[in-house]
This record gives C-alpha cells, structure tokens and sequence, in this order.
C-alpha cells in the first residue's frame, strides 16, 4: 500500500519548506534511511530521510518548490501501483476538509478493522516526531506543556524537545484537544514515530494507535487515566491542611539571580509559578514564595537539593550512580571522536606577552558600551589573522579541501550537558564591541537552551578559551570540517626578559590545533606569529 510523506515541521517556527535537492526521483528504488532530499527552512537546510522502504512514485514539488508543513511532499509504495487518488486528495483544496472528513468517518469502526485500514501518515490528527536538527535521529520529552484533555491552539508550545543539539520548544500547528501522548516527560521517540494526537473530542484514538503500533511497532502511549495518575503523584503532602503542587516539570525557565536567591533559600524551582515571559522564574517570584510557603517545605526542598548534588557514603561501601546519556553528549561524543581518530592533529604552541593587551582593555572599556573582555579580544585578532593565512580558515571535505574566504568563528560554551559552539559570523568584519555583544547573547542562550540550528552551524574556524577557569595550557580537539581550533589559556604573571632586565610580565598560551591534511606545521606557525604580533601590539588589529 503507498504511503504518504507530508512536509514535516524541521524547526520550532518553519510553516514551510523549500526543496533544496531531491536525492532520489521518481522510479528509484528507496529504502528505510535513504536520503530523500534536502529541505530549506527558516533555520538551515537539512537533510530527510525515508523512514520506509518501496518506489518513489511522485514527489509534491520540483527543486526550488515550495510546500506548506504538512502538504503532500512524496509519496513511497510499489512500483506501478496507482496513487491518482492519493494524490487528487491531498492536492485538492479541500484536502484537508477531506482528512478530517475520513477521520471522523473512521472513528466509529473496531479499532482491530481500522488498523488495517487508516493511512496514519495522512491523518492530520497525528503528530509525528519531526526532525528539529540535522543530525537528529531520535527526540527525548524534556517536558509536555499540555496534558491530555487540554485545548491545544495552532502555535501554542506543546512541548519541550531534547535533541542531539539542544533543547527546542515544539508549538502545534492545529488546533483541537490534546488527546494522546507519545512518551512521558524524559522518555525517547524516534524521528517520525507517533508524538501525540491532536484532533476533536469523540475520536477513536484506538484506531490510530493500533494502526501505528501495527505498522511501526510503537509501544503503548499513555491513556488518560496514566496520565492523570501520574499528574497525582506531583503533588507533595506538606500539611494536613495544606499542599504545595509541583507547577514546573522538565526544564525549568528561571533567571540566573532567581536560581543564585532560590539555591541559598533551600526553595524546590519546580514549585514556583512563574510571572515573567513564558512562565520564566524571576526574583520576585521567590520572594513572594517565601511569604507564601510553608516553612515546612524549605527544609525538604533544600535536603533534595543537596542530595542531587552529595551524597553520603558510609566508608567502605560501593556506591555509584548512572546517568543516562543525553542527546547532546552522544553526539559530542560522536563527533569529537570522529575528529580525534580520523583527522592527524599536531599542535603548535606560542607564549604571548598581554601587557599591551592589559593596558588597551582598560581604555577600551572607559569608552566601550558593553565590557570587552580579553576572549573578545582574542577573537577580533584571530579573525584578522585568519584573513592573511586563509589556509588555516579552511575545512576538510573528503575530496577536497575548501578554502573559506569568510571568517566564521565557533565560540566553543561550556553547558551542563556538554559543550555548544555558536558562530560569531563574519567577525573579521566585527568591531570588538559588536564582538563582545554576539558571544555575551550567545552564551546566554546556550545556557537558556534557547539556541537553533542557525545558530552554530557554518563555522570555519573555532577558539576554545578554558583561561576563566585557570588553566594555563591545554590541547583542543578540531570541530569538523574545520581545519584548526586555538585552545586558548589564562592570563599569568610570570618573569620575562625586557631590555636586559628581568621583570613580571602578563603571559598568555595558545595552542593550535591542526589537521594536518590541510595546514602544514610552517602554515600554522605562520598563523601564530600573526596572531601574536597583532595581540602583543593591540592597534593594528583596529585597522
């Protein structure tokens, strides 16, 4: 039986896609993980994989067409088979009236009979995990927004998704009543794989589970009475006369002074209603908390706290704790290894005298808007280097290399669960100021978990600064495709020679990391002597 492909929603705000590239055309034999094509969104391009196997016996649209989320975009089954009916429905303008039309006719039947016969694929009502990052294979609940029974509205945030890259927030694009859930909060879906249903009160949701459980083998999502259960379970008993609900699941929106005042009063986040943008916990909200609560709830708000974080081990005792992987940290893990065992790195290390450094910052900021601290400054010189050594500012791509005319800096940002590296665009072309505001913003949102594929793909080059921290020398591994990475080292005062006398001067350490099927070691030492002249004498980076 054919089986349609809508256009998927790829990003947390597309409302449509272009078709970059078909990768297969009609008549081609597809299996289950081919790559169909490549879809344009409002975030990236990224690539779609067929998640069956059969012919391809049309496509929605050409190359540069564009398709609405959810319009018909490729239709997969056996070869000769006849799709005219398939695709008068969906090309139809009532199309959608029809689906609901089929839907509702659909209802009423066993659930045994309806699973052999519902096109799950073309029912509106189902929400199918999408794709939110290029390298996505699978999605985990960081946290639902709607439980089921709740009127869901088209861009109303459903829920939070965790992917390979970073947290995202899912709006709906229906609107209907949240009838079924695909995983609880913390549990993994498949890209593709049944999400939740969205559709009108009355609608036999068996149906379509066992129509998705008999084609893709899902495993049983949660029934109305589970969920409730479960929502039961959140509330803590404090009193007889008194309960404090839990408000806040999953990941928790709060500003950085609200979780500081929150930690040092012993107060539970999840059990504080927020009053800023999208429920976000401000400083406010604790301090009316702490009129409010029950003294009783501090001491074990704060004993949950410490015990997440100590644990008490009698001497003697085997104890442990297993974590489970996140999305973020498999693909760091992936791709670092990858990078490690695939590209022959070789490092190059330079001492730079910062005192002119030191002494232009303090000027600097006299006059500057917005602090500019010496990592800003790092940046802005290793971007006008990287335009005189244009073959460190390349990347490795198999069968070729390319050389990058512009400079795109990764600013690699240490978050709980790894390591993120948005993309300072064009930074040679930045002042330090401008400089400064991009990577402050940047790291905010990476700590937010608010950063989106836009945001950290298309580097050329990456600095990894571990100086804040104390360290005074470290090696980095390359981010692909990039042919080079500075580990970039603390400020120290040590002795130096100056003018025949021995006095305290403030040394810096970089390392650089080279793939050494790009940029020789004459290449690279080049690039540093550059980098370093332009740091130890400040005003020519200015011109």
């Amino acid at each position: 039986m054919a089986e349609v492909i809508l256009m998927p929603r790829l990003s947390d705000t597309m409302t449509e896609g272009v078709i970059a590239a078909w990768h297969k055309k009609v008549g081609d034999a597809v299996k289950k993980g081919d790559l169909l094509a490549e879809i344009e969104t409002d975030k990236a391009t990224m690539e779609l994989e067929s998640y069956q196997a059969g012919t391809l016996l049309h496509i929605g649209t050409e190359k540069g067409g564009k398709l609405q989320v959810n319009d018909l975009l490729a239709i997969i089954g056996n070869a000769g088979e006849d799709i005219s009916a398939l695709v008068a429905k969906h090309n139809d303008s009532g199309a959608v009236a029809s689906k609901q039309e089929a839907s509702v006719t659909a209802a009423p039947a066993p659930a045994a009979s309806s699973a052999s016969s519902i096109d799950v694929s073309s029912m509106e009502e189902v929400v199918l995990m999408p794709r939110l990052s290029d390298t996505m294979t699978e999605g985990v609940i960081a946290a639902w927004h709607k439980n089921i029974g709740d009127t869901v509205k088209k861009g109303e945030v459903l829920a939070d998704i965790e992917t390979d890259k970073a947290t995202m927030e899912l709006e709906s694009y229906k609107d209907g009543v949240l009838l079924y859930q695909g995983a609880k909060a913390g549990e993994k879906i498949l890209v593709n794989d049944l999400l939740c249903i969205i559709g009108k009160q009355g609608l036999d949701v068996n149906a379509i589970v066992a129509a998705v459980k008999a084609g893709s083998g899902a495993k049983t999502i949660d029934t109305k009475e589970e969920v409730a259960a479960k929502q039961q379970e959140t509330t803590v008993p404090v009193t007889d006369s008194q309960q404090i609900t839990v408000v806040n699941e999953g990941r928790i929106l709060a500003s950085p002074l609200a979780k500081k005042v929150a930690a040092e009063k012993g107060i539970d986040l999840k059990y504080v209603q927020g009053s800023g943008d999208n429920g976000r916990i401000i400083k406010a909200d604790i301090d009316n908390y702490k009129a409010t609560a029950s003294a009783d709830v501090k001491p074990a708000a704060a004993s949950t706290s410490i015990a997440s974080t100590t644990v008490s081990v009698p001497a003697g005792v085997v104890s442990f704790e297993e974590v489970p992987v996140s999305q973020m940290r498999k693909t760091i893990a992936r791709r670092l290894s990858e990078s490690l065992f695939t590209a022959p790195h070789f490092y190059l290390t330079m001492s730079i005298d910062m005192d002119a450094a030191v002494a232009a910052r303090v000027k600097l900021n006299e006059v500057s808007k917005v602090k500019i601290s010496f990592n800003d400054m790092v940046l802005k010189a290793t971007a006008v280097a990287l335009k005189q050594h244009p073959k460190v500012n390349s990347s490795w791509l198999g069968d070729k290399i390319r050389i990058n005319h512009h400079v795109n800096i990764g600013v690699a940002v240490a978050v709980d669960e790894g390591l993120l590296v948005p993309v300072v665009r064009f930074a040679d072309g930045l002042s330090l100021s401008q400089i400064a505001v991009q990577v402050k913003e940047y790291a905010q949102k990476a700590k937010d978990k608010k950063l989106q594929p836009a945001d950290w793909e298309g580097s050329t080059f990456t600095i990894s600064n571990l100086g804040m921290f104390g360290i005074d020398q470290f090696t980095a591994i390359i981010n692909p495709p990039d042919a080079c990475i500075l580990a970039v080292g603390g400020i120290s005062q040590e002795p130096v020679v100056k003018n025949g006398q021995i006095v305290p001067g403030n040394i810096m350490k970089v390392t650089l990391s080279c793939d050494h099927r790009v940029v020789d070691g004459a290449t690279g030492a080049a690039f540093l002597q550059t980098l370093k002249s332009l740091l130890e004498e400040p005003l020519r980076m200015m011109i």
